[in-house]
């Protein structure tokens, strides 16, 4: 059995992939305000360029109250793409490597596509792939969209 895995879905959402991309890329620290599914975010950002690092201590329900830290690894502002290492805290009790990656995609009419990875390493074959912060994204990306859109 492999340890290693990759899962992601697609999201359609009415707020733009611009506006998305920037609430991702600049205004972390907003998204506690978008959504009750982020309960409390401490945010330090950091631009030089555009290369952005943040360090990110949330409390996020996913079916239970988990903490972690998270640090911005990649940004690639053309293709509207963040890659998230999440680390430390409940995480690194299940997962060797749990990375989000973030696309936002336009389409027509201003609407956009969110697209969410979930690249991870669990740390035996008895952890179950994390189809509950799969969930977290989802929902969470929902009452985004309805604050995002407003």
């Amino acid at each position: 059995m492999t340890l290693a895995g990759k899962i992601s879905m697609e999201i359609g959402v009415h707020a733009t992939a611009a506006k998305w991309f920037n609430l991702f890329a600049t205004e972390l620290h907003h998204v506690q305000n978008l959504t009750d599914r982020v309960h409390e975010t401490n945010c330090i950002m950091v631009m030089t360029g555009i290369t952005v690092t943040a360090s990110n201590t949330g409390l996020c329900t996913y079916g239970k109250v988990t903490t972690y830290h998270e640090s911005i690894e990649s940004v690639d502002e053309p293709n509207k793409t963040i890659t998230y290492k999440i680390f430390s805290g409940d995480i690194d009790h299940e997962y060797k490597v749990f990375k989000v990656i973030f696309h936002a995609i336009h389409k027509d009419h201003g609407s956009a596509i969110i697209k969410w990875t979930i690249e991870y390493e669990k740390i035996n074959e008895e952890i179950h792939p994390p189809f509950g912060f799969m969930e977290y994204l989802y929902k969470g990306s929902r009452h985004v969209d309805g604050n995002l859109k407003a």
